[in-house]
């Protein structure tokens, strides 16, 4: 972060209301401050010259579970959060919610500690705490240990409201099947971000949900109840509810590319289809494997599984997730980018991120006429890529 206004000139610029040529992007004290034509800039601006490509807002990511060989669950510590954002960072994704999966009640005591710790000391890129769990299906479980499954209790219930006091975001995967309405609805009237996930819903309880404050799908497709033609599961839900919005993982791995392509273009509004990583430790390193709840988890290439083949985790950049919808999901470069950026900061309600506008915060990347990202800025400080 520095006190000078810096001006960011020489490549094309996405802004909120599309992308613009011939204009340089000021920031100073780590907010941007406009963006403005080149033949207007003021003098006294330290000019930052780059070559061509475009200026984009720094990547939001809400499903980080780990990064540079470490798992936020194996050590809910600040030390981790901060190694995790750095990681991210260096790719793209300024901005993280780490995800702590389904654990024990001491281990999401932790989490909750270290979130709340890491943001009172400042750590650039950790904005809140996405809780996966436990409160999911065991139908639906995916990777989560099924022994820690469990419904929603009075104590969790009023866990998750003092947590939502402590942290600025707060977003928690849970299923209807293992939640009332009711404790729905009393997350929703906290500020909690309620999101559905590991779940068998019917089409009807996941309207109930929804009508109840459930505002988000947690990897669509993944770990949930499937679209049919006299049930539409928790997949129709999603695409029919305008009150929700989706997660996805596109790494075409997760999920076909004819169906990453069906449901962008068929989600009905104002919810939107957006863009995660589900990112494990393996991101940002050269691991192989890791432990989780002590299984083993192994990398083979960008898939990542427990012994019996069962997805676990990605291993995916969100940088390449918009490229890869961009690819193959027919949608714009640019369009692809809010899908990671502005759209999940918006959902959080986390207005200065995720966009290049006056008065939000200068997280910045340079991407390259390739898609390849040739360099990133934090608070306005740039990072070491």
């Amino acid at each position: 972060m520095t006190d000078t206004l810096q001006a960011i000139v020489g490549a094309d610029i996405l802004t909120p209301e599309g992308v613009v040529q011939s204009h340089a992007l000021l920031h100073r004290g780590g907010v941007i401050q406009a963006v403005q034509r080149d033949s207007e800039l003021a003098k006294d601006a330290r000019v930052v010259q780059v070559e061509g490509g475009l200026l984009a807002p720094g990547l939001v990511d809400l499903q980080v579970n780990g990064g540079g060989g470490l798992m936020f669950n194996n050590a809910p510590e600040v030390a981790t959060l901060r190694h995790m954002a750095e990681t991210h960072a260096r790719i793209g994704s300024t901005s993280i919610l780490p995800t702590l999966i389904t654990d024990t009640a001491e281990i999401t005591k932790r989490a909750v500690s270290a979130v709340a710790a890491a943001i009172k000391e400042g750590v650039p890129g950790i904005v809140g705490l996405h809780l996966e769990g436990p409160h999911l299906s065991t139908v639906r479980k995916g990777a989560h240990d099924p022994d820690l499954i469990r419904p929603m209790e009075q104590a969790d219930l009023e866990l998750l409201l003092e947590t939502a006091v402590r942290l600025p975001v707060l977003k928690v995967t849970v299923a209807p099947e293992s939640v009332s309405d009711t404790q729905i609805r009393s997350m929703a009237d906290s500020g909690i971000l309620v999101s559905l996930g590991h779940t068998n819903a019917s089409y009807d309880e996941c309207r109930a949900a929804a009508d109840s404050g459930a505002r988000c799908v947690t990897h669509l497709f993944n770990a949930q109840s499937q679209m049919g033609s006299r049930e539409p599961g928790t997949v129709g839900a999603t695409l029919a509810l305008g009150e929700l919005s989706a997660g996805l993982i596109a790494d075409a791995i997760h999920v076909h590319p004819a169906s990453m392509r069906n449901a962008i273009h068929a989600k009905a509004g104002p919810g939107h289809v957006f863009l995660v990583s589900d990112a494990m430790a393996t991101v940002g390193s050269d691991i192989a494997g890791f432990r989780l709840n002590g299984r083993e988890i192994h990398r083979n290439g960008n898939r990542l599984a427990l012994a019996d083949g069962t997805l676990a985790g990605a291993h995916l950049e969100l940088l390449d997730a918009v490229q890869n919808v961009s690819r193959l999901g027919d949608v714009s470069f640019e369009s692809a980018l809010e899908m990671a950026s502005r759209i999940p900061a918006d959902l959080i309600r986390q207005n200065r991120l995720g966009r290049l506008s006056a008065g939000a915060r200068a997280d910045i990347l340079h991407i390259g006429g390739a898609g390849t990202l040739r360099q990133v800025w934090q608070n306005g400080s740039p990072v070491v890529l």
